[in-house]
Parts: C-alpha cells; sequence; structure tokens
C-alpha cells in the first residue's frame, strides 16, 4: 500500500471505532485533520496529544510530513495511576 498508516489510541481509537486507518499519501497535518472524521479531527488537535511519525515525535504538529510508508501515532494524554 502506497498510503500513510494512522494509529489511534486511546479515547481517539474509541471516536474512530478502530485503532488504525490508512490515508493516501504525502499527509501534512492539515490534511490529515481533513481526512479524519469531523469528531475525530476535533479531538485529534487537543494540544496535550502528541504526535509520532514512524517512532519519532514530532515537535511542532504542523511540521508533520509523512511520506508513503509511514506510520503516524496520535497519543493523547495517558490518564490514572
Amino acid at each position: 500500500m502506497a498510503g500513510v498508516r494512522i494509529i489511534l489510541l486511546g479515547k481517539l481509537a474509541d471516536l474512530a471505532g478502530s485503532s488504525e486507518i490508512a490515508l493516501p499519501a504525502p499527509l501534512d497535518w492539515a490534511g490529515l485533520l481533513a481526512a479524519l472524521p469531523e469528531g475525530l479531527a476535533q479531538a485529534a488537535q487537543d494540544p496535550r496529544n502528541r504526535i509520532a511519525v514512524s517512532g519519532a515525535l514530532v515537535a511542532d504538529k504542523a511540521s508533520l510530513a509523512a511520506t508513503a510508508g509511514d506510520e503516524i501515532a496520535l497519543l493523547p494524554p495517558v490518564s490514572g495511576g
């Protein structure tokens, strides 16, 4: 597949009804948000969420640049004790 694999964790996976989705490449932050269902896109914009591309945390979501074969993980804050 020549796309980008999106890994969703926690409440984001619950909102999507799945822990993984695939989107066409290339993908930037605006393109990712536009491709996600509205409720999931809104939740993904929470500033507490982190994002990783192929295992490397991205400091600034606006700098996201994923190409074919990359994996984007959306990481919501962890709760509990």
